[in-house]
C-alpha cells in the first residue's frame, strides 16, 4: 500500500476521531488522590471501541488500587502484529487527566467536547483533549489506517495506554516496569506523544533529574508578643527555604544548552498553614520544594548539600528539621543519534516539512522511567501545549498530522 493510501484513510476519518475525543472526554479519568475514580470507565470504553474496529490483540495490566473504581488502575496494550518480531515500535499515551480547576474560567463544560472553527481550522475544546487524548487518538488512527486496510507493518506496533501519569506513575509505567520486567526489550523504540511545540520541531530526548521534598521545621509555640519564650518555626523555615534556593543554585551551577532553562532550578513552592491566628509564634512549619537538576548532578549529591544547609539552620535557631523526598527520579538521556530519533526526524520532515532538533526539558514525563530501564524513548508531538489550562484545546489538523507521522514510523523498515 502506498503512503497516499494510508494518509488518505486518516484524512477521511475526521468524524471518527472527533467522536472518539468526545467519548473519551465524557469519562473523566481523574486519580483518586485528586478526587476522582481513576481510569476504569475510560479504559473499558476504549478497549471495547478498539475491539469493535478490528484491533483485537488486547492485554490489560491492572495495578491494584483500593481507592479506585474497580479496585485497579488499568494499563492497556493493543498490538498490531508485524512481519518481523524484532525492533518493535511502541506508542505510549496516558489515560488519566487532571481536574478542570476553577469552573468559572471555562467557557464550556470541560467534560463535553466543543468544536470551533478558527484561523488554524477546527479545534476541539475540553479537559484532556490535548493532554493526552491528542496523542492517544493519533496513535489509534494511525493503527486503524493499517488494520482497516489489511496492511501488515514490517515490525510489530504496540499501543500502550497507561494509568497515573499525572500523579507520578506509581500505578502506571513505574508499576509496569517493576511488575512486568520482561515486557520491553532493549531494542524497542518508544514514542511518547505527550509534549511538543506548535511546529513539531522539538524531539525531547532528556529530562532533568526530579526531586520534590517536604520540609518540616519544629520549634516551640509562644505568644506573638513573647518570641523570647518560644522558637519561631516559621522564621527558621523561611530562612531554610532561602538558603536552599541560593545555596543549591550556587553549588550546582553548571549550564547545559540542551535544556531550557539551561541550569538547575531549586524552587520553594507549596506552603502549608501553620497557626490560625496572627498573634501566635508557630511551633511547626511545613513547606515544599520542586527541584529540577541537570542530569550531570546525582540526586545523592544534592541531598548531601541539603543536609549541610539544614544543619546550619538548626544550629542558628535551635529548631529540628526533617525532610521527606516525595519524588526522586534520575533520568538517563536517549542519544540524539539513536535510530528512533533519526526515524522520527525523517517522518516529521516527510509529513510536516519541518526539520527537528533534540531538546531536554525540566518537566518530568514517563520517558524517564523507560530511559532508566535502558530503552530509547522520545517525547514528541505537534501541539500548542494547553495542558492543565482552562479551555484546553487541540487542533484537529495536529491529530491528523501526528497520526500520519506515526503511520510513517509504523511502516518504516528498520
Amino acid at each position: 500500500m502506498s503512503k497516499e493510501t494510508i494518509f488518505g484513510f486518516i484524512e477521511k476519518n475526521v468524524p471518527l476521531i472527533i467522536a472518539l475525543e468526545t467519548e473519551l472526554t465524557k469519562r473523566p479519568a481523574i486519580a483518586p488522590e485528586s478526587g476522582g475514580e481513576g481510569e476504569w470507565e475510560k479504559c473499558r470504553f476504549l478497549e471495547q471501541w478498539l475491539k469493535d474496529r478490528g484491533i483485537t490483540a488486547l492485554e490489560r495490566l491492572d495495578a491494584p488500587d483500593k481507592q479506585a473504581k474497580g479496585g485497579v488502575r488499568p494499563n492497556l496494550i493493543a498490538t498490531i502484529p508485524g512481519k518481523n518480531d524484532a525492533k518493535r515500535l511502541w506508542i505510549m499515551s496516558h489515560l488519566d487527566v487532571v481536574p478542570p480547576g476553577e469552573a468559572s474560567l471555562w467557557k464550556s463544560d470541560p467534560w463535553q467536547v466543543v468544536q470551533q472553527e478558527g484561523p488554524r481550522g477546527t479545534v476541539l475544546i475540553g479537559r484532556g483533549v490535548e493532554d493526552n487524548q491528542q496523542g492517544l487518538c493519533s496513535s489509534v488512527l494511525a493503527a486503524l489506517s493499517l488494520i482497516s486496510q489489511g496492511i501488515t507493518p514490517p515490525h510489530p506496533v504496540k499501543l500502550l495506554f497507561v494509568a497515573d501519569e499525572e500523579m507520578g506513575s506509581a500505578y502506571g509505567i513505574d508499576w509496569i516496569l517493576k511488575n512486568h520486567p520482561g515486557l520491553f526489550r532493549g531494542d524497542d523504540m518508544i514514542l511518547i506523544p505527550d509534549g511538543g511545540d506548535p511546529r513539531g520541531e522539538t524531539i525531547e530526548i532528556a529530562e532533568k533529574n526530579l526531586l520534590w521534598v517536604r520540609f518540616t521545621t519544629t520549634g516551640s509555640q509562644a505568644h506573638g508578643s513573647r518570641p523570647d519564650q518560644g522558637i519561631n518555626a516559621h522564621l527558621a523555615g523561611a530562612d531554610l527555604a532561602v538558603r536552599l534556593h541560593e545555596g543549591l543554585s550556587k553549588q550546582f551551577s553548571e549550564r547545559d544548552p540542551l535544556f531550557e532553562p539551561d541550569y538547575s532550578t531549586f524552587q520553594p513552592t507549596k506552603k502549608e498553614a501553620n497557626v490560625p491566628n496572627i498573634n501566635t509564634i508557630p511551633g511547626e512549619d511545613v513547606f515544599y520544594m520542586d527541584m529540577r537538576i541537570l542530569p550531570r548532578y546525582p540526586i545523592k549529591a544534592v541531598l548531601t548539600e541539603i543536609d549541610r544547609i539544614k544543619g546550619e539552620v538548626e544550629a542558628k535557631y535551635g529548631v529540628k528539621i526533617a525532610y521527606t523526598p516525595l519524588q526522586s527520579v534520575e533520568s538517563r538521556p536517549t542519544s540524539p543519534e539513536a535510530p528512533l530519533v533519526k526515524l522520527l526526524s525523517g517522518a516529521v520532515r516527510e509529513v510536516y516539512g519541518v526539520e527537528t532538533r533534540p531538546i531536554g526539558i525540566g518537566g518530568g514525563t514517563v520517558g524517564a522511567y523507560l530511559r532508566n530501564a535502558g530503552i530509547d524513548s522520545v517525547v514528541w508531538g505537534r501541539m500548542d501545549d494547553t495542558a492543565h489550562q482552562p479551555n484546553e484545546y487541540t487542533v484537529l489538523e495536529n491529530i491528523l498530522g501526528d497520526a500520519k507521522v506515526m503511520a510513517f514510523l509504523m511502516m518504516e523498515e528498520r
